[in-house]
């Protein structure tokens, strides 16, 4: 397939991507707030033990959404447009609804089946069990509804969505777990009623009822689905292996607490920065789907956006990195968690390499050649839960995040060894000069901090950052005002 360069569009798209950025932002930064007082809230209500069975219950609903619901959702956000363009919309959707129902139906029959080898195998008291089947129903709405309204650019609903299921959820949790005493169960049973009630909420925003007509299911286009989820499963297990497998092989060794300092360490960086993260994702790829199935060439906006990326992302990470003790202190209201900032620097960068490549697999899902993403985070996952098992006996805590941070570096290395033909990575080489010319300041300031003169911990992280920008600022209009 042949693609051309088209600045106008290219002009008109960067226009409308931003404006969406600005649709979503408030849900990502509230959505971020939020996940920042999860922990804090949690952590006060629950003991490590109780965290950590809360933890493994979280991955093992991740775990099952992954296999039988989650590619079901990407799959109609990737077709949609296509399928809007023929105007068979109640065709696709019947055919996404009725995938899903028989995904979720085979879940529960493999589940219940082989429950025991289920309790043997993720470590989960048999309530736990129980509690988690029934929460990937409203889930799996939730994650199919999502991408639809993300398909049709409903930024705003999106938006608002996203911040009621996060509060109402808090709420919920902390009130079944202060009136019914239900421990970790009740932030379960939280999750379920509030993603019921924004189940209602979607379907009404995302307008399917209107589109949704019970007709007989094409198998033409069923398979291109398939052919486009199910490796797209694949790879997020393989994801999920990568960031998620560490708590069951510790738990195995250490025991529930020691997965509750991991749980913490997690929930202070992959979730809460992700969600900010995703601000630049969650508003351009759709629009670049579009871009891409109109035959223009998307290489430079997404180049555009990788440098935006990088320059929001690294230098954040960094502080949290640098200043990881006090970090945790202040996210952290029991001080039997922690012992979580070990592994800080180690998964903010694995967090920092999984989201950039983001942008480095696009390449993979805009070809539809998603098989590939799935061997290379395979790959990646395997390298990964070796590390861990040979890493956690002797080093604990340390071993978790060593093998975390190598198993995403290696994902995101493979990514941009492998280039498809006419979808190579135009790299962002000014963002990235300008930002090393940034860092020599910030890296004086931080040195004379942490040997001379001594503040607040949130006033250095603060003004490190300050520097760094205003550095970064003054490049960019001097190198403008030169060209």
């Amino acid at each position: 397939m042949e693609f051309i360069e088209n600045k106008e569009v290219e002009k008109e798209q960067l226009k409308a991507i931003f404006r969406d950025m600005v649709k979503y932002s408030p849900s990502k930064i509230i959505g971020m707030l939020g996940n920042a007082i999860i922990v804090p809230v949690y952590t006060s209500l629950l003991s490590p033990d109780q965290y950590g069975l809360y933890s493994l219950s979280i991955a093992t609903l991740s775990f099952l959404c992954i296999i039988f619901s989650d590619w079901v959702g990407l799959s109609g956000l990737r077709f949609f447009k296509h399928h809007q363009m023929m105007q068979d919309m109640p065709k696709y959707l019947t055919t996404l609804v009725t995938m899903l129902i028989t995904n979720i139906f085979l879940m529960f029959v493999l589940a219940l089946t082989f429950r025991q080898s289920f309790y043997d195998f993720f470590h989960i008291p048999v309530k736990y069990f129980l509690a988690i089947l029934v929460l990937i129903i409203p889930v799996a709405i939730r994650a199919l509804l999502f991408q639809l309204l993300r398909a049709q650019l409903k930024s705003m609903s999106f938006t608002f969505s996203t911040i009621v299921n996060q509060f109402l959820t808090i709420l919920l949790s902390i009130f079944f777990v202060k009136f019914f005493h239900l421990g970790a169960v009740a932030l379960l049973l939280g999750m379920g009623v509030s993603i019921s009630l924004i189940d209602l909420l979607l379907i009404y925003q995302s307008n399917i009822l209107s589109w949704f007509k019970l007709q007989k299911i094409e198998w033409s286009s069923v398979f291109p689905i398939m052919k486009y989820g199910i490796p797209i499963a694949a790879t997020s297990l393989s994801a999920w292996i990568i960031n998620q497998s560490n708590k069951f092989i510790m738990n195995s060794i250490h025991g529930f607490s020691q997965v509750g300092i991991v749980g913490v360490a997690y929930g202070l960086t992959l979730p809460l920065l992700m969600t900010i993260f995703s601000i630049i994702t969650v508003a351009a790829i759709p629009r670049i789907i579009n871009m891409y199935e109109e035959k223009i060439d998307v290489r430079p906006i997404i180049s555009r956006f990788t440098g935006y990326y990088i320059l929001i992302a690294l230098p954040v990470i960094t502080v949290i990195s640098l200043y990881a003790t006090d970090y945790v202190s202040m996210l952290s209201s029991n001080d039997k968690f922690l012992d979580a900032f070990k592994l800080i620097p180690y998964f903010a960068f694995g967090t920092f390499f999984m989201a950039i490549t983001d942008y480095t697999t696009l390449q993979y899902h805009l070809a539809n050649k998603t098989y590939i993403d799935f061997i290379i985070k395979l790959t990646s996952g395997v390298v990964g839960v070796v590390l861990n098992i040979f890493l956690i006996p002797e080093y604990g805590l340390v071993g978790v995040g060593v093998a975390t941070l190598g198993a995403n570096f290696l994902y995101f290395l493979l990514s941009i060894i492998i280039v498809l033909p006419g979808l190579r990575l135009i790299y962002p080489s000014s963002v990235i000069s300008r930002m090393l010319i940034s860092a020599v300041p910030f890296g004086i300031f931080y040195y004379i901090f942490n040997r001379f003169a001594h503040f607040p911990a949130l006033f250095e992280m603060i003004f490190l950052m300050l520097v760094f920008y205003a550095c970064y600022w003054a490049l960019s209009k001097t190198f403008a005002s030169k060209a």
